[in-house]
């Protein structure tokens, strides 16, 4: 069964991956923290924390992974964050050969990999790294159930890019 027509697939391989840089790999809500709650929405590049009724915390918070890394460092939800940032640094590289892709197809197509394909690949092995950061923050992390959208998203896009008809 072909998902994709072959004239079509570089144009999907670009925009898969731009959506899989711009949507949360995963969202975790987290109750009892300090009596209050917290909402994790972790895009690849960056995290957003919403704290309600910590008073300790700031309400809205940003961090990258590196400085969530940084943060967590000496705690046992540090491995998720470690992990987590190898998956953004595996879609960083996905992303770069997108845009090169994007600006200079022939160039791109000329090389001795398939892009499609290699992007399929960046796409597949991100998503499986970030499937292993969320088994972490399941199992070391806050209280709260994670749940992997963005992940889901990443091994369906590497899934069907690396099945495309290259004809």
């Amino acid at each position: 069964m072909v998902w994709v027509r072959s004239e079509y697939a570089g144009a999907l391989a670009v925009v898969s991956t731009w959506l899989a840089a711009l949507v949360p790999w995963n969202v975790t809500y987290s109750s009892g923290v300090s009596g209050g709650s917290v909402l994790f929405v972790r895009f690849p590049f960056f995290q957003i924390r919403y704290a309600f009724g910590v008073p300790v915390a700031r309400r809205v918070s940003v961090s990258d992974p590196l400085s969530a890394v940084a943060f967590q460092a000496g705690q046992t939800i540090q491995a998720a964050y470690q992990v987590w940032a190898v998956g953004a640094a595996v879609l960083a590289i996905a992303v770069v050969v997108a845009a090169a892709y994007y600006h200079d197809e022939a160039r791109v197509e000329s090389g001795p990999l398939d892009p499609v394909r290699l992007l399929g690949g960046l796409l597949a092995l991100s998503g499986v790294v970030l499937a292993g950061a969320t088994y972490l923050l399941a199992t070391r992390g806050f209280p709260g159930v994670p749940l992997p959208i963005g992940v889901v998203f990443l091994l369906l896009f590497g899934g069907v890019l690396l099945t495309v008809d290259r004809e």
